[in-house]
């Protein structure tokens, strides 16, 4: 017998082309799982930031409403809201109630540049502090 044989047996001697290949893939296909389930945690933390952004601006409008013990006008309008550095437009609609003593005031909040996208819609009664 000789030394080689003896050492390395035939069905020892390595990984075949086929089982590296196979392995290759495996790890490919988690490495591209785990890439995309990243990319989706960083749009979703995103999406949330900017929702986090637009409710504080939709609040900012009704607390200052509160504040200044203010009776809005009835109709609507639009203005800038942005927070930090987020672009946002705000949307405000105030509209009668069945009691003449209060009013209700709608605001809705959009991306500066995707003002078909509403992000937030906060509502407030307003009473007459008159």
């Amino acid at each position: 017998m000789s030394i080689s044989k003896h050492i390395f047996p035939r069905s020892q001697t390595g990984f075949t082309l086929l089982e590296v290949l196979v392995a290759l893939f495996i790890v490919g296909t988690a490495l591209g799982a785990s890439l995309r389930a990243v990319g989706s945690l960083t749009q979703n933390s995103t999406d949330l930031r900017t929702s986090m952004m637009a409710t504080w601006s939709a609040e900012n409008r009704l607390a200052s409403i509160r504040l200044a013990r203010e009776w809005p006008s009835l109709g609507e309008r639009d203005f800038e809201c942005p927070q930090a550095d987020l672009q946002l437009m705000c949307h405000e609609r105030v509209i009668p109630t069945p009691n003449p003593s209060f009013r209700r005031v709608e605001v809705s909040v959009f991306l500066a540049d995707r003002p078909d996208r509403r992000i937030i819609k906060l509502n407030q009664v307003v009473p007459n502090a008159l």
